[in-house]
């Protein structure tokens, strides 16, 4: 078997928006740099993703230098977002989390609604002081995310998937496998490991880059969105609940905490440490 290889680096520059393919990213303690630092909520300040909007998966957000996106969606005309100025904060809710952010220009509110047809704003994380904490029962002290669900990276294995369209293509639906990588909107992907190898994984690096690995993934409906066409079915989450399931949970995928900086390559070796 080959040596384990970084082979596809995602960033999600507006969470729960489509995913960009990178060939190279600087790691932050906090995560990727460039993912996940904006969002949607609704007009209680509340988080929106795929699981409430599928048409979400429809929407991409391409960076620019100055740390803007363009948001395009088929059928509207692009539209330019500046990072917003420091004119006060709101307050928002991100899962079981509280925190400070800025919003978008009205623009941005208007022409993402219409297009997913529901009131959202889009907002910005524009500070460091205003990261989450990571939960401490997988982190050390201090060690904060941005707006990921829960932790600062997320890794998957081509070798895992295929085991998994194996166990979909055996079942009572093989009609909806093979399933892409993109439905587990991973930040890396790893060739050349035995499938579920990546369980008994605790640290790794990726190039000079050294990770924890700290929790397993647990998926969710978004799982079961065609993020080309934003269609529900029931797998992956039908056959993880047979396969992969720990307690309430079905797991796909290794969340990683950083325990150094500096930047990942696509082609680069991952080297297990323990």
């Amino acid at each position: 078997m080959p040596s384990p290889e970084l082979v596809a680096v995602h960033i999600h520059p507006v969470k729960s928006l489509a995913a960009c393919t990178v060939g190279e990213v600087a790691v932050e303690p906090w995560g990727l740099d460039g993912d996940r630092r904006w969002m949607l909520v609704d007009a209680t300040g509340k988080v929106v993703t795929q699981r409430q909007l599928p048409r979400m998966a429809l929407i991409s957000a391409t960076p620019v230098p100055d740390g803007g996106i363009v948001l395009a969606a088929p059928g509207s005309a692009a539209l330019g977002v500046e990072v917003p100025a420091p004119r006060g904060t709101i307050g928002v809710v991100l899962h079981r989390s509280r925190l400070d952010v800025v919003e978008a220009a009205p623009g941005a509110h208007a022409w993402l609604g219409e297009f997913l047809g529901a009131e959202v704003r889009l907002v910005h994380l524009d500070a460091p002081d205003r990261r989450r904490l990571i939960d401490p029962a997988y982190a050390r002290p201090g060690e904060t995310v941005s707006l990921a669900d829960g932790f600062p990276l997320l890794l998957t294995t081509l070798a895992s998937l295929d085991a998994l369209n194996s166990l979909i293509a055996r079942g009572d639906r093989p009609g909806e496998g093979p399933l892409p990588m993109n439905r587990f909107r991973p930040n890396a992907v790893v060739a050349g490991t035995d499938a579920w190898a990546e369980d008994g994984w605790t640290r790794l690096a990726i190039g000079d880059v050294t990770f924890r690995v700290v929790k397993p993934s647990a998926r969710c409906v978004i799982t079961t969105t065609d993020q080309h066409t934003a269609l529900r079915g029931t797998e992956p989450l039908r056959t993880l609940a047979r396969h992969r399931r720990s307690g309430q949970e079905l797991l796909f995928g290794q969340n990683l905490i950083p325990d150094t900086t500096g930047v990942i390559r696509v082609g680069d070796p991952v080297r297990i440490l323990g």
